[in-house]
């Protein structure tokens, strides 16, 4: 993907987490548009994006914390993250930093991009080709709509969702796309 190449790149926002089992599903929502994209991250991520969400304030900082307070000091601003691909039942992202008129990309997994940039509250993008390459899954309407989806996706396991994806899924494997 181009370096800046928006006409791909869809505004995003997190509609909700939901911690399942052992792991958390993180739900990246379009911003004015339908689409949402389900990404299963480690439990650990999950609190690092939850606390941050809600405004707890752990006694010693986290590790997103300690990065976000690093570039600060360093005089680096995080402009934005995107969610660039899903291969391979895998996606990724990229933290876009900028410091004294010089930008940089950086390559992360979309949980501490997405923790990063909470910290930030810096813009947060999703690109079509991974809406292209996800399951469709669309935004409920009303809000008992919103509270059944959450209520679902605390009884789904990966493979729900992604049952129908053809490629990049092997013999054995029982998860949907994550991290």
């Amino acid at each position: 993907m181009a370096k800046n190449d928006k006409p791909n790149l869809r505004e995003a926002k997190i509609f909700s987490l939901a911690q399942v089992v052992d792991r958390c599903i993180v739900v990246v929502e379009e911003v004015g548009g339908p689409r949402l994209v389900p990404i299963w991250i480690g439990i650990f991520e999950g609190g690092a994006i939850a606390s941050e969400l809600t405004g707890q304030e752990p006694p010693r900082p986290m590790t997103h914390d300690l990065m976000s307070t690093m570039l600060k000091t360093a005089h680096i601003n995080i402009e934005k993250v995107i969610i660039t691909d899903l291969r391979d039942n895998t996606y990724f992202a990229e933290i876009h930093l900028k410091t004294n008129g010089s930008s940089t990309i950086i390559d992360s997994r979309p949980s501490d991009a997405l923790a990063l940039a909470v910290r930030a509250h810096c813009p947060m993008f999703v690109s079509e080709a991974v809406f292209q390459k996800c399951p469709e899954l669309l935004k409920p309407i009303t809000d008992d709509e919103v509270k059944s989806f959450k209520e679902d996706l605390k009884n789904m396991k990966p493979e729900d969702f992604f049952k129908d994806l053809k490629k990049g899924k092997g013999p054995g494997s029982t998860e949907g796309p994550s991290e």
